[in-house]
This record gives structure tokens, sequence and C-alpha cells, in this order.
């Protein structure tokens, strides 16, 4: 038996197969020798029958509770199953058995890295999902740091040294990636099976989607601005260098320059990325803002299991 203890963190959200997957983790740290409790956080479902679920689950001895007041999101209720772990290492997986449990042991099989990531074979994604994850993926090396040859996903183990250091940053607006990444890059991929949704489909829409893009932009907002800054220099390059072209062949009487349509042309052009810039700085200055007034990432409503039910938040 190990002498480590191995939290598992799983963010829900309207899951009907919480029995199956809390079976599916028991069954795969024993088999391996684990120590492991097991924190299902419960993010504002509509499905009246999933905390009654939970707080059955929650009888048995490894398994913890937590229910948000309202949906925060994936990335909040996950920070707050890492903030209520209790392990030396943490893995947080997704609530719909497209994680095998099975491959646990994989993933927990590389103590020397801060950061074990599952590399997805055969992603069950739509062409929209898949689209959308490509060009994120672009971003993430840019704004977050991402290492090369690393894909990322929900389905990962992280040493307490990075979860501690995650839990520290006081943001309303949290990216785990950006955050993971801030306290270490020590990292290290396993190639696993990617399974089909048991039922139901993914909670991410268009909508969700756009407001991840938003998450990750603001997670950096150096690299963002610097962004916005080398788009409007390259855009005023290309803009006086097109500028000198013009005078010059109307000075040298090649051409006879029709001025309305390159003069509208030249303003729609800086003032939208006058207003991009502004959109931008806006942006940050509402996060700003938010963490200023020391907003809390999530609330929570109850808890069961574990050391018994109480109220705060965090």
């Amino acid at each position: 038996m190990s002498t480590r203890l191995v939290s598992v963190v799983v963010p829900v959200f309207n899951s009907t197969v919480l029995h199956d997957l809390a079976d599916g983790i028991a069954a795969s740290l024993q088999g391996a020798g684990e120590r492991y409790e097991i924190l299902f956080v419960d993010d504002g479902s509509t499905d009246a029958r999933v905390w009654p679920t939970l707080e059955q689950l929650a009888t048995r001895p490894e398994v913890r509770a937590i229910q948000l007041t309202r949906n925060f999101g994936q990335q909040s209720a996950t920070l707050c199953g890492l903030r209520e772990a209790r392990g030396s290492v943490v893995v947080t997986m997704d609530d719909d058995l497209q994680h095998d449990p099975a491959d646990l042991p994989r993933l927990l099989a590389h103590p020397e890295a801060d950061i074990v990531l599952a590399q997805l074979l055969g992603t069950r994604q739509s062409a929209f999902r898949r689209g959308a994850s490509s060009v994120k993926g672009l971003f993430d090396r840019w704004l977050i740091g991402r290492p090369k040859g690393i894909h990322l996903s929900s389905y990962r183990v992280l040493s307490r040294a990075v979860v501690d250091g995650m839990s520290a940053v006081r943001t309303p607006n949290p990216f785990l990636p950006a955050l993971m990444f801030h306290v270490s890059r020590t990292v290290v991929g396993v190639p696993v099976e990617h399974h089909a949704r048991r039922e139901g489909r993914s909670g991410y829409g268009a909508r969700k989607l756009l407001r991840l893009f938003g998450t990750l932009f603001a997670s950096s907002p150096t690299a963002a601005l610097r962004l916005v800054g080398s788009t409007g220099a390259f855009f005023a390059a290309v803009s006086f260098i097109l500028t000198a072209v013009i005078v010059y062949r109307r000075l040298a009487h090649l051409i006879a320059v029709p001025g309305w349509a390159s003069l509208i042309a030249a303003q729609m052009l800086i003032g939208g990325l006058l207003l991009l810039g502004v959109g931008a700085i806006g942006e940050y200055l509402i996060r700003t803002v938010e963490t200023a007034e020391g907003r809390p990432t999530y609330f929570v409503r109850r808890r069961s299991g574990g050391s018994g039910d109480d109220e705060r938040c965090a």
C-alpha cells in the first residue's frame, strides 16, 4: 500500500454516471495500491437528482461532495476541488467517463513531474469543437507558455507544490492551465484513449467556448496587450509604406490618386484598431477591479462527507 494520498477532483454538472465513475476510480486506485479520496464538486447542476446522488456517494469514507451555490464554470469548480484536496498528488478529471479511470495508474507513474497531462487519442468531439481547440492551441503556446508537443487536457495529475501555488493566486476568473504553467514547466504527456460520452452531450457550446477564449486572453494580459500593440504597429507600418508610395507616385505624376476611397479605408482601419485596443484595455480594467474587490471565485452552499457539512466561501 502506498504511503501517499491521491486526491481525485471531479467537477460535476448534470452527470448521470457518478456511481459508475466512483466505482471505476476506486477499482483502479485500489488495484494500484494507492490511498485515495474522491472530491465531487457540484457546479450548480440543474438536474435535481445530482446532489442526492452525491450525498449517497459521500456515505463512503473516501468520498466527499461539495455543492456550489450556482454554476460558476468548470475552471472555478475544479479550483474549488483543488483547494479542498488533502492529497500529496491531485488528479482532475471529467464527470462523463470520457476519461477512463483505468488510466489513473499510468498517469500517476511519473513522480518526477510536477504536471502530468493525458494526451487524448481519438478525441471524440464535434468538428466545431475540434476547430476551436486547434485555434485555442495556437494561443496556448504563445499566451500561457504551453510546452511544445504537449496538448492540454482536463485529465491531469498535479503535485502538491503546483496545487498550493495555484491556490495561492486569488482571481475571480481562473484559467487553470495558465495558473499551473505559472507555477511549473516540468510537464509530462501520457497518451490515453478518449472514450465516447456515455450519455448526454457536452456543455461547451459556442458561448462557453468564447468565454473560455476571453479567460485565456485575460489570464495573460501583458501578452495580449503586446499582441494588440504589435498588430497596431504592423498596420501602422504598412499604412506608412503605402502612403509613401502613393505620395511618391502622385508627385512623380505617375498616377492620379483618388482620395476619398483610400482616405475612408485608412480611417476605418485605424478606427478599428483603436476600438480593438480600447476594448482589450477595458476588459482588463474590469477584471482588475474585480480582483481588487477580492470577489470570490465561487461560493459553497454545503458539503457532505468527510469532516461534515459547513458553509463558507473561497
